[in-house]
């Protein structure tokens, strides 16, 4: 494969596995015709729009094309009670759809079941599915999660349909990249976040990642929150206003307190909210029975519901033991208009409905879950209601902040959500309306003296460029595979969405740097093995990073030289990443996962043939002293701060991993490994500290830094040596003058 080529397919866009249709259902509004156009286009695709954007004639319509297209039967996985609902979307739009429990009820065309179904079907059978509602897939490790994934591996066209997903949990972005087949959630979180050590399931975008990400991201998911986030008009999708109206329950102070006991946590708010019961329903009811027409009323335990249902006259519940049967008629009811009051709990009735038609509700008691809050209100806030939507939210006093932290949760989640819809607008947009993304442009820049140069820009494409057989010697240290991200180039192979992707990058600078190499001369590289978590690799251990760098050299022809291990405080290791294998507290749960720390290596590859310009030392210059410190197989006194100042060059997006070499191995090695005046390589030139101290060794040296601000500061330090070889006679000299 030529470079230019490879770096095609590592840009992580998703390639279209559908086909394009010309002719879309005119009752469709102009966003949603083109939503679904893309969609099919792409084959394998999300949907993320805020309710009540129509997912469900975008997912009938979609489903529809499928059918036509392929003859295939397609299924369509609702939430409960849901179905029926689809159905008569479906008539509105001339698209028929059927509801089945079984596989032996499947009609031609478009079937529509429960998730709590699924069991009873072979979806191998199906040429299409759809997931409405597929927040279902966000726990990591669900049973549902893990059965859909695998039931659907080979349908060949998917649709994944959910509100705005949270911009926060992107273990739920990963499950659902993973239900499309576009890539699994572990090689996701590889390639684009980051975890600091402690809570490993807490994830972040890595700085230089989050343009990658969101390009990639709207290379399969459309995220809209209204039509002029993709440029139409947002006429009839403006919402009345939202009323969230607090009714807080006095409580009874314990016995010998002046004031009742406030909820410090979830223990305690759960008593509080089973000791207040009576309070908060006849709240409740005394709110309902005065006033007409019909409500929600949302609850979070039993016996809420049943002391509820009786308090409010013409009021049915749900519960989970329900069967299906009474839970769907009950829905039924409510949704045609023919039930006044619905009780249920967010979790049974809260994803999926639409109610604009109602425009009460209340929450007697919350749970600390902001999704479900969110999501129950929507059922009647949503594009579609005409009046003003009133949300009673009662509690107890002594629950404490419960209501508080919903609210922050829901700012905070604004706030986020808005700002991943205006990283990502502009992306989808040229997405949904087939225009190009611009792509990266591929700039250089150098600066030559008769000392040094240093060049700007890809180590690959500028090692080309150098001639054969011209360098004597060549020291660096080359990312450590996906660990860390330094700029968002693809170019980078930091940028890697794991090992297989980041050595295949590799193995075209290993070939240019064994042509460039004079016969019989050496090349060294810095280098430690790599820790595996059980998120990325199914495990916790370690990875042969060395030892695979080593072999791709010697398949390029290299001879395996020597390698020298430099000791490394395991202590700083410790606190600085959290290794559960380095944790003292390991030692009492179980040692078995305790391991030694990770040092660092210096491997030296050698090109086969005679060296043509002898390296002698004289013994003056190498005494025997020196020799057995160099020549020890571990080296235990390298000051690891021993480096060139890195601040400078750090930029907002840097992660905290900017590494530098020790300015002592790399001298130790230039002094073994080279002469005066030979030119000293290195293709990861960094800040320059290869070659900072070849120049003050009075060797020449040619270095190539990708990334802009590293570039800057290496050339200020390769400028500093002159000024630092002076001595302190000249310097008197020149102030006399």
């Amino acid at each position: 494969m030529k470079y230019n080529d490879f770096l095609d397919n590592k840009r992580k866009t998703t390639l279209n596995s559908g086909f394009e249709v010309e002719e879309i259902n005119n009752k469709l509004f102009p966003f949603q015709r083109d939503i679904v156009k893309w969609a099919l286009k792409k084959g394998k695709a999300a949907i993320f729009a805020d309710t009540g954007l129509g997912k469900t004639p975008m997912q009938l319509e979609w489903a529809h094309q499928i059918h036509k297209k392929t003859g295939g039967k397609v299924l369509i996985l609702a939430p409960l009670c849901v179905s029926q609902q689809t159905i008569r979307e479906g008539n509105k739009f001339d698209i028929k759809a059927s509801y089945c429990r079984q596989s032996e009820e499947l009609k031609d065309g478009i079937n529509i079941t429960n998730y709590e179904m699924m069991k009873n079907f072979d979806l191998s059978q199906f040429s299409g599915i759809v997931l409405d509602e597929s927040s279902i897939l966000k726990y990591q490790m669900g049973k549902t999660r893990t059965e859909i994934i695998e039931k659907c591996s080979k349908i060949p066209y998917r649709l994944s349909c959910t509100a705005t997903p949270s911009p926060n949990d992107f273990m739920e972005l990963g499950s659902q990249c993973e239900f499309l087949g576009i890539m699994t959630a572990t090689e996701m979180l590889a390639m684009f976040f980051i975890h600091d050590g402690g809570e490993t399931s807490k994830w972040r975008l890595k700085g230089h990642g989050k343009k990658v990400f969101w390009e990639w991201m709207a290379s399969w998911a459309c995220v809209i929150k209204n039509p002029s986030d993709l440029g139409y008009s947002d006429d009839g999708f403006n919402l009345p206003p939202l009323n969230m109206i607090e009714h807080q329950v006095e409580c009874k102070a314990p016995d010998g307190f002046l004031f009742p006991e406030i909820a410090k946590g979830l223990l305690d708010r759960n008593r509080a909210r089973k000791e207040s019961v009576d309070e908060r329903v006849k709240q409740c009811a005394d709110i309902v029975n005065k006033t007409s027409g019909q409500w929600v009323i949302w609850c979070h335990l039993n016996e809420e519901s049943e002391k509820l249902r009786k308090a409010i006259p013409g009021s049915e519940d749900i519960k989970g033991a329900d069967s299906i049967e009474k839970k769907e008629d009950t829905i039924e009811r409510f949704t045609n208009g023919q039930l006044d009051v619905l009780i249920s709990k967010p979790s049974i009735s809260g994803f999926g409905m639409n109610w604009q038609h109602v425009n009460n509700m209340a929450f007697v008691g919350l749970s600390d879950s902001w999704e479900q809050f969110y999501q129950a209100v929507r059922r009647c806030y949503r594009f579609g209601q005409k009046k003003e939507v009133n949300v009673h939210i009662i509690c107890a006093e002594t629950e404490g902040a419960v209501l508080e932290n919903i609210k922050v949760k829901e700012k905070k989640n604004n706030e986020m959500s808005a700002s991943m819809v205006k990283q990502i607008k502009d992306i989808v947009k040229c997405e949904i309306n087939n225009l190009k993304i611009s792509k990266e442009v591929y700039m250089t820049d150098s600066v030559k003296t008769d000392k040094y140069e240093m060049i700007n820009g890809d180590c690959i494409e500028e090692t080309k460029n150098i001639e054969s057989e011209s360098i004597d010697y060549t020291i660096f240290s080359p990312p450590f595979s996906s660990l860390y991200t330094y700029s968002n180039s693809d170019r980078d192979m930091g940028n890697s969405s794991g090992d297989g992707e980041f050595f295949e990058h590799f193995e075209f600078l290993v070939s240019e740097l064994f042509r460039i190499t004079k016969p019989g001369r050496n090349l060294s590289f810095h280098c430690m093995n790599l820790p595996s978590s059980k998120q990325n690799h199914g495990f916790i251990g370690l990875r042969d990073f060395r030892g695979e760098l080593i072999r791709k050299f010697i398949e390029a022809g290299w001879i395996y030289h020597s390698e020298v291990c430099i000791w490394k405080d395991p202590v700083v290791a410790m606190q600085r990443t959290k290794a559960l294998g380095l944790l003292w507290k390991q030692i009492k749960k179980d040692s078995a996962m305790s391991r030694m720390g990770l040092p660092d290596y210096v491997v030296t590859m050698r090109k086969p043939g005679i060296n043509p310009d002898p390296i002698k030392h004289t013994p003056e210059e190498y005494p025997v002293k020196r020799w057995q410190q160099i020549a020890s197989p571990i080296w235990m006194d390298i000051n690891q701060s021993n480096t060139l100042n890195k601040v400078e060059a750090r930029e907002n997006d840097d992660e905290r991993h900017i590494c530098p070499l020790q300015l002592e191995v790399i001298e130790r090695c230039i002094e073994l490994w080279s002469r005066k005046n030979d030119l000293v390589f290195s293709p990861f030139g960094g800040i320059g500290s290869e070659g900072y101290q070849a120049l003050i060794m009075e060797r020449r040296f040619k270095g190539i830094e990708l990334k802009r601000s590293y570039y800057d500061v290496a050339c200020k330090n390769l400028a500093s040596v002159k000024h630092a070889q002076i001595s302190i006679f000249d310097e008197i000299e020149s102030l006399t003058n």
